[in-house]
């Protein structure tokens, strides 16, 4: 092994180098090579097969940013589960209790989140006449 602490590192950095070059070597010679036509056609914004219509800059109901945080609160939880089972045989009975408890509280916040209508996003446009 080298004395110098730095030189541990020498071969992550040849490796970064090497990567940034590749990577810009196939750039460079993408746009070199490639051919430069622009047409009305590949000039739209495609969104999906779907003409774009209205403005980019389109408000979002509430809702949407309502689901993505529940999405997240319920995989955070989510993740407790994997270490709890991991120790679950020295946890014994309480452990199991106790996570019995947790999954309870979980389940509780669901079922008020989808009483209060958060989750149903089809509701609106029923009452509406839209569908």
């Amino acid at each position: 092994m080298p004395d110098n602490y730095f030189a541990r590192y020498l071969p992550l950095l040849l490796h970064f180098v090497i990567a940034f070059a590749v990577a810009g070597a196939i750039v460079t010679l993408s746009w070199l090579i490639g051919q430069h036509k622009p047409t009305r056609a590949k000039m739209s914004p495609y969104e999906c097969g779907v003409q774009p219509i209205g403005d980019a800059r389109e408000r979002f109901s509430v809702k949407f940013y309502l689901v993505a945080m529940l999405f997240i609160l319920f995989d955070v939880e989510a993740v407790f589960l994997y270490p709890w089972a991991v120790i679950l045989r020295e946890l014994k009975m309480f452990g199991f209790w106790e996570m019995l408890v947790y999954i309870a509280i979980v389940m509780v916040g669901l079922f008020y989140v989808w009483k209060k209508g958060v989750l149903d996003w089809g509701a609106i446009a029923v009452k509406r006449g839209h569908v």
